[in-house]
């Protein structure tokens, strides 16, 4: 059968540097950090006490009180990025085929602040078994991808990918290939997390994931920089409307680009820490450009996974190199996580916006904090240290990579009929 076109169509952001797509991207932009001192809890006696929060977030701007208290953060975050995107797309919700509509979101851990508290309340409250009816609704990673549907009646495939830190990226990959397979016309996708609680601090400080730079939490995430010690918890959404090139070119719709690639692998080597051979990170960027059927002389720009530790980062240049060849000297590669830190399951479909707002603008965002070179990371490459560089930009790879070994890229490019 031949495969159709699936084309983005609208763009929505929540995140740690701005609470709107345009706030976003001013902020990438201008290497803004959003690092600072944890607020939503006493963070004095952790060995981290910084994150990159969501700042001035209102749930009741948009969900009614008697509802949001029926949601963790993570869904309420969706709505909100789910909101912004469906008002970019110009969809006519009262007159498209709800039946062809789905949801596909991503989410690596979901509701962990409520799983935190209710466990909590229930040593607190002597063992006594007293738990909120909504706890388990509230908790499953699930239910904002079923939150959304609810919300505007879309009755098309619905299920949320859990693949750690590739969550949404894998959300978005499912998302195309159920655009080409023809199983809908229009895909919501993307992903939520907050996952800034004492639990997720203290858990994945415990495994030395994170940065411990209390002193200055807005340099703290360096991704390529000698002296980086790990990443940044960060939180937010990030939605993108994926439409099937026909239906939305019927319609009139702004096309801000085509998913032309989607890649998968696993490294099958440990938990937590990556191949230091990068085979799994050669294998989905081969496999992603396989599917798009390009050459990797056609990549103008990579948003590296780049987190900022001191395995990761190297591996993930390293794989490039030999993915890419002679080529990986005339690509722009930067990290986004400088600034927004990791979004986790979210980090995917943000990072994929700035892939998408690249393109658009001709502009590649940074990769901030740079201050001196590590001897390990060939300085021939072109990393967009510290300030955004213009270029001409057609085609864009956004990696991410997850514990357990998940890997999950995609390419967009500009449309073209």
């Amino acid at each position: 059968m031949k495969l159709k076109r699936a084309v983005i169509t609208g763009l929505g952001a929540l995140t740690p540097i701005g609470n709107s797509v345009s706030e976003y991207w001013r902020a990438l932009e201008g290497g803004v950090s959003g690092a600072s001192e944890i607020t939503k809890f006493d963070a004095s006696k952790f060995k981290t006490q910084f994150a990159c929060e969501v700042k001035n977030f209102d749930p009741n701007v948009l969900i009614h009180r008697k509802d949001a208290r029926k949601m963790d953060l993570f869904t309420q975050y969706a709505l909100f990025s789910v909101d912004e995107a469906l008002k970019d797309s110009s969809l006519d919700l009262e007159k498209i085929n709800k039946d062809r509509v789905g949801v596909i979101w991503g989410s690596g851990i979901g509701g962990l602040k409520t799983f935190q508290d209710e466990v909590a309340s229930f040593v607190d409250g002597g063992r006594i078994p007293r738990f909120n009816p909504f706890f388990i609704p509230k908790m499953i990673a699930d239910l904002s991808a079923g939150h959304i549907s609810i919300r505007y009646g879309f009755r098309g495939p619905n299920f949320t990918t859990v693949s750690a830190c590739a969550s949404s990226t894998n959300a978005m990959v499912d998302a195309f290939n159920y655009i080409r397979l023809g199983k809908g016309d229009v895909f919501i996708s993307g992903g939520s997390e907050a996952a800034v609680t004492e639990a997720g601090v203290g858990g994945f400080g415990a495994l030395k994931a994170l940065s411990e730079r209390n002193d200055s939490p807005e340099t703290a995430s360096r991704p390529f920089d000698k002296n980086r010690d790990g990443f940044v918890l960060g939180e937010g959404a990030g939605a993108l409307i994926i439409e099937e090139l026909e239906f939305a070119k019927a319609r009139g719709a702004k096309i801000y680009g085509e998913i032309v690639g989607g890649g998968m692998s696993s490294d099958a080597y440990h938990i937590t820490a990556p191949d230091p051979e990068g085979q799994g990170i050669r294998l989905v960027m081969q496999d992603v450009l396989s599917d798009a059927q390009m050459k990797p002389e056609e990549i103008d720009y990579i948003n590296v996974h780049g987190t900022s530790t001191p395995l990761g980062d190297i591996g993930e240049v390293n794989a490039i190199k030999e993915v890419f060849g002679e080529h990986a000297y005339k690509l722009n590669i930067s990290s986004t996580k400088s600034m927004t830190g990791h979004l986790l399951g979210a980090a995917g479909a943000i990072e994929a916006i700035a892939c998408i707002l690249a393109l658009e603008k001709q502009i590649i965002p940074p990769t901030i904090n740079h201050f001196e070179s590590d001897e390990n990371l060939d300085a021939k490459l072109n990393c967009t240290f510290n300030k955004a560089q213009k270029r001409e930009v057609n085609t864009v790879l956004s990696n991410t990579f997850g514990f357990g070994g998940h890997n999950c890229s995609l390419i967009i490019k500009k449309y073209t009929d």
